[in-house]
């Protein structure tokens, strides 16, 4: 069993060559399919998903919600990403995403940014390079969305703005950076956050 966040790599297939100081694709996994009123969440000691609680409001995700695997945020979790795409996506799937910009967002008092992507292997989406080309709408919607799926739990969330593809590309930057400090961390204690089957596995076809 393989673990979401530290054994899939934030580097895509096609995406080799990719900067990690300006990422310009990666893979997103999904947690969450666009249309759900589930919030499904990463377990962080396991690497699946567990069901964290049903939306309390009327409301459902206006695309697939996920993160990107080996980042870190300040909020000490994985990255955040919003994957604008025609179609809902399976929970535990990945797929190439391009960052086109982040919505800033702070959820009882805490910043909790959100990169926001578009599907790269997605016709309708995939010529998309920065949020300030998407309809308005499309904005509006995910800022409601975030600022009330919380309010009948009597939380406040509160979206800041919207930046463009350049501030998602350093933020996402500075992520995979972070995670690779942690990643050493761990490794000067002793601990391996790789799943224990897979270590298995890859000592095994090494040997």
């Amino acid at each position: 069993m393989a673990h979401a966040w530290h054994d899939l790599s934030w580097r895509c297939e096609g995406g080799e060559d990719v900067d990690e100081n300006d990422p310009t694709k990666f893979n997103a996994l999904i947690e969450i399919p666009m249309g759900s009123k589930v919030k499904y969440e990463l377990d962080k000691d396991s690497g699946l998903l567990k069901v964290d609680r049903i939306l309390s409001s009327s409301v459902v995700y206006p695309s697939n919600y996920g993160f990107i695997p080996q980042t870190l945020g300040d909020d000490n979790d994985p990255l955040d990403v919003l994957v604008l795409m025609q179609q809902a996506v399976a929970p535990m799937i990945f797929l190439r995403a391009r960052p086109i910009g982040v919505m800033g967002m702070i959820d009882q008092g805490e910043g909790d940014d959100k990169i926001v992507c578009v599907h790269c292997d997605d016709p309708e989406y995939s010529h998309y390079t920065d949020i300030s080309e998407l309809p308005p709408h499309k904005l509006q919607e995910m800022r409601i969305f975030f600022e009330d799926y919380k309010k009948l739990e009597k939380k406040v969330v509160q979206v800041t703005g919207f930046q463009g593809s350049k501030a998602a590309r350093e933020i996402v930057a500075k992520g995979i950076k972070t995670y690779q400090a942690y990643i050493k961390e761990k490794e000067k204690a002793g601990e391996s956050l790789v799943s224990p089957k897979l270590q298995a596995y890859k000592t095994f076809f090494s040997d």
